[in-house]
């Protein structure tokens, strides 16, 4: 017989800093769903999305990782590094939101008998995860100049941020139909979403030749136009959100004020890295590195 062919292993996907820190998020993010599988405390929506965030975290990076160490990735039609920036940013957010969630919403005061110390155990487990994934994010930045993997730049990883933190708000919207001003926030973060979404998706499909502009001049036009469109949501939707609302008593999990109080802080948030986005994008326009 001739030499017979072999998949090629890339011993490096598991063995460098990056692989290790994505071997510890496997384990980890297992650890967290198996042990709160096994007390079977997870209903309603919040712990069905804790397990699903530790589930969904756990099964792409496993994937990434065979594929790495497979060295099957060349062969997927995208871009590989935008992904897996993007997968490393969007699972420290959703993991790192788990982490605060599932304790809150869980975890009894006092916390006595095996099944807490258990849920306490997930959540330790969880908030390890997250700093495993926050290492990779770090790990996988671009440095200043280096454009050749957008999503792994400041601006492309705050893309992924400004995409999670609208999701995060359209989960906490209830009724908004009232009133005009409420209605035009939910188009502010409706169009701003979409818009960001798709600059993901074509940065990471290699479909950003087919756009007639360049990206960075058009990301500087963009994060203008949504910088300016959040700050009139920040203003407007506590105004019409409060106005002549007192606090309900008792104000409960599902409480309207805490969802409208929630939105509003997100708001700020996402006007904050629109403004970081806005800076950075320019810089990158305007001020080439050597």
């Amino acid at each position: 017989f001739g030499s017979a062919a072999m998949a090629t292993v890339n011993l490096r996907a598991v063995t460098s800093w990056v692989g290790i820190a994505r071997l510890c998020a496997v384990v980890l993010a297992c650890l967290a769903f198996s042990l709160v599988a096994s007390t079977g405390i997870f209903q309603g929506p919040y712990g069905t999305w804790c397990m699903f965030s530790w589930c969904f975290c756990f099964a792409v990076t496993l994937l990434v990782l065979a594929l790495e160490l497979l060295e099957l990735h060349p062969a997927l039609p995208l871009s590989w590094d935008d992904f897996t920036s993007a997968f490393s940013m969007l699972a420290a957010l959703m993991v790192f939101t788990t982490s605060v969630v599932f304790p809150s919403t869980f975890i009894s005061s006092p916390c006595r008998g095996g099944t807490c110390a258990r849920q306490a155990v997930a959540t330790a487990a969880s908030c390890l995860c997250f700093l495993a994934y926050a290492v990779e994010v770090g790990l996988t930045r671009a440095k200043p100049g280096d454009v050749s993997s957008f999503l792994s730049t400041v601006p492309g990883l705050l893309k992924v941020f400004e995409a999670y933190v609208a999701c995060l708000i359209f989960s906490l919207l209830d009724a908004y139909a009232s009133e005009a001003g409420l209605q035009w926030c939910v188009a502010v973060y409706s169009i701003c979403f979409i818009v960001t979404l798709l600059i993901i998706i074509f940065t990471i499909g290699r479909c950003l030749a087919y756009i007639p502009c360049p990206l960075e001049k058009m990301l500087v036009v963009y994060n203008a136009l949504a910088m300016a469109m959040y700050l009139t949501a920040t203003v407007i939707w506590p105004l019409y959100s409060f106005r002549g609302r007192n606090r309900p008593d008792p104000c409960g999990r599902d409480c309207w004020w805490n969802k409208r109080l929630g939105v509003t802080f997100l708001t700020i948030f996402n006007l904050i890295a629109y403004l970081v986005d806005l800076v950075y994008s320019t810089r990158m326009v305007f001020i080439r590195a050597p």
